[in-house]
């Protein structure tokens, strides 16, 4: 069982989770801005389902980040989203969580071990992010339309 490098094993993430997504989400965007992160998005880079590294750890974070420059939107999302954890937990399992980051931008997340490299876990990471852009899409999209309406 051979083992990736860290940059290999994000490069060739992202054609790993599109066929854990349904059809209608498969037209999800990548973005690989440096060799520690991948980012999926749908039109909005800046409001990104993200996998990296957690620096210093051997942990990778599987996430939905809110990094819109307007801080009051990342705050909307984030208490939207807290107000949808116990679904989350439902689905996903009681490790995802909600708050507030760093420059105003605020995150959904979970942590999973990043410690064996290979295409087996790599594969496991493929499916769980699937999994949870899955079911975390469907309340974004709700979120967003609510924003839209508001700004009409």
């Amino acid at each position: 069982m051979a083992t990736l490098r860290f940059p290999e094993f994000l490069r060739t993430l992202p054609p790993l989770v599109i066929p854990h997504l349904p059809p209608a989400l498969r037209g999800i965007q990548v973005h690989q801005p440096w060799q520690w992160i991948v980012q999926f998005h749908f039109g909005e880079p800046r409001l990104h389902y993200e996998v990296s590294r957690v620096a210093g750890q051997e942990r990778l974070e599987l996430g939905f980040h809110f990094e819109a420059k307007d801080a009051a939107l990342n705050s909307y999302l984030l208490r939207g989203f807290d107000h949808h954890l116990v679904e989350l937990h439902d689905l996903l399992g009681s490790a995802v969580t909600a708050e507030v980051w760093d420059k105003g931008w605020t995150k959904v997340y979970e942590l999973y071990p990043a410690t064996d490299l290979t295409s087996e876990h790599q594969a496991a990471v493929a499916q769980r992010l699937g999994r949870f852009i899955t079911c975390a899409h469907p309340i974004f999209v709700d979120l967003r339309r609510e924003v839209a309406k508001a700004y009409r």
